[in-house]
């Protein structure tokens, strides 16, 4: 007799802003023909990637503290419910309060009650990725509750009623005239005259925010790391506003997916020295906030952590996919994609765009997701990603990996699919030279396709994929075989003369 202890069978996929509307091919055609993000992409990712090959070049180590970091993190991965489970006794230990949350809507509604129960209808939040990914702005909105962004970039997203287009630099695809437009039309109180001088919009921003910061009772978070060791959270950041945030309120509730562990203080020590070299090349980061618990009379007394596994456990349970879950969200597979820079986050759909969110989407909600099914195939493998990521995620293995689960996941159909059909006919030509020469007799018929113009413009089926982005030549008069054969037989040396025939 079995007995049910409530344990969730897995894989649990994940919900809220991970599965995109529109699948990447038809959301990518659309972003290509606006020539002002692609303009705004092409500076800001140069600019970032140039200072990052800047700052890493000076450390004789850097490879070195790139393996480091890669096994830190397979460590946590291995050890990630014994690491949870001291992380929550060393938490709570020193006053604070752990809610688990096995998907977005469980996350949500225990934010929701935590503010609630504070009496306020108004909080202020730090940058955070997981509180994009479980959609809390636009799940608190529905429910009264009106959630302020306090980092500049997101702000700008936030009051333009946009989302986030990169991980690092959110208003990446804005420039500044574009920003100042958006603060006259949606800022309350801001200068009539401003101007698009970086400093004057820093300075209408820092209004804004000053008198929602000294107001708000409740903060909201998310946190780049966890100390298991200590019940330690860590939040780095470049403009102080998290600061603000961490320290002023009555009640701070952080936001973090259950991946962001770190065994020991030791280990921080290497990403500390990773993360901003690779997502702002910058030596060292300007803001790192760290908290264990509550201390009484400084700082927020009412703290309260929701670990989010969100399809977590089941990006975990795909062996040659888990090691996306190791990305520090530093962008620097993002500023180095040649597919990322011309079509920028939004044609991805997820809260996770560019290289990390083309593995790490599908495989928090499941290949079979048919939009983020698309995912594995926004890349042209050309490894960049991999040489610039600080932990190792070997990005193009895993997208090749995840092609293959979604080509397995439309198999087991009563009739063979298009591809199958292709793959059998491509073994059937290749297996013999004569199937191929059979197939070769066919080119007066690719040649009459193409036209006049000589090019072959659509093809039918699977293969109108290949022909919505490039054209196919016309296939030669004579194939390379035909033309082997001919050659060799004219130029075939005459039989020597039999012994004593006579020669001219």
């Amino acid at each position: 007799m079995s007995t049910y202890l409530g344990m969730p069978t897995l894989p649990v996929y994940g919900k809220g802003n991970l599965n995109a509307v529109d699948s990447f091919p038809t959301a990518a055609r659309r972003e290509l023909g606006n020539a002002q993000l692609r303009a705004n992409l092409e500076h800001a990712t140069h600019t970032i990637r140039d200072k990052r090959l800047r700052v890493v070049g000076e450390l004789p180590d850097w490879e070195d503290l790139r393996s480091a970091g890669s096994a830190v993190k397979e460590s946590v991965m291995a050890r990630l419910p014994e690491l949870l489970e001291e992380f929550e006794k060393n938490f709570t230990a020193r006053g604070g309060i752990i809610h688990w949350a096995r998907d977005a809507d469980e996350a949500n509604g225990i934010v929701r009650d935590l503010i609630r129960a504070e009496g306020v209808d108004e909080v202020v939040k730090v940058k955070s990725m997981a509180t994009q990914e479980i959609g809390l702005n636009e799940y608190l909105e529905e429910q009264g509750i009106a959630a302020f962004e306090t980092d500049l970039a997101e702000l700008i997203v936030q009051l333009d009623h946009d989302k986030p287009s990169h991980i690092l630099v959110p208003a990446i695809h804005k420039n500044r005239s574009q920003v100042r437009d958006i603060f006259l039309r949606e800022m309350p109180g801001v200068d009539p005259d401003l101007t698009n001088e970086p400093a004057k919009l820093a300075e209408a921003a820092r209004s804004h925010l000053r008198r929602k910061f000294l107001s708000s009772k409740v903060a909201i978070s998310g946190a780049n790391f966890a100390i298991a060791e200590s019940g330690t959270l860590a939040v780095v950041e470049s403009e102080g506003n998290g600061r603000m945030c961490l320290t002023l309120p009555e009640t701070l509730i952080t936001v973090m997916g259950v991946e962001k562990l770190l065994p020991a203080w030791s280990d921080l020590e290497v990403f500390m020295q990773l993360l901003p070299r690779s997502s702002t090349g910058e030596r060292m980061n300007p803001y790192t906030s760290l908290w264990t618990g509550v201390t009484e009379g400084d700082g927020p007394q009412n703290v309260h952590l929701v670990l989010v596994d969100n399809g977590r456990s089941a990006a975990l349970a795909d062996e040659m996919g888990r090691s996306a879950l190791h990305c520090i969200r530093c962008s620097a597979c993002m500023n180095v994609c040649p597919v990322y820079e011309r079509t920028g986050g939004h044609a991805y759909g997820s809260t996770y765009p560019g290289p990390i969110g083309a593995i790490l989407s599908p495989l928090m909600t499941g290949i079979k997701s048919e939009e983020n099914s698309s995912l594995p195939y926004a890349s042209s493998l050309c490894g960049a990603c991999y040489d610039a990521c600080p932990v190792k995620i070997n990005i193009p293995e895993i997208l090749v990996h995840l092609r293959s689960v979604d080509v397995e996941s439309k198999r087991g159909k009563k009739l063979p699919t298009q591809m199958d059909v292709l793959m059998k006919g491509a073994s059937w030509a290749f297996s013999r030279g004569r199937n191929l020469g059979l197939l070769e007799k066919g080119l007066p018929l690719g040649r009459l396709a193409a036209g006049r113009k000589r090019k072959i413009t659509k093809l039918p089926g699977i293969a109108a994929g290949w022909t919505q982005s490039r054209d196919i030549p016309a296939p030669p008069a004579q194939s390379f075989r035909d033309w082997w054969a001919k050659e060799h037989e004219d130029n075939r040396p005459a039989a020597a003369p039999a012994q004593g025939e006579k020669t001219a």
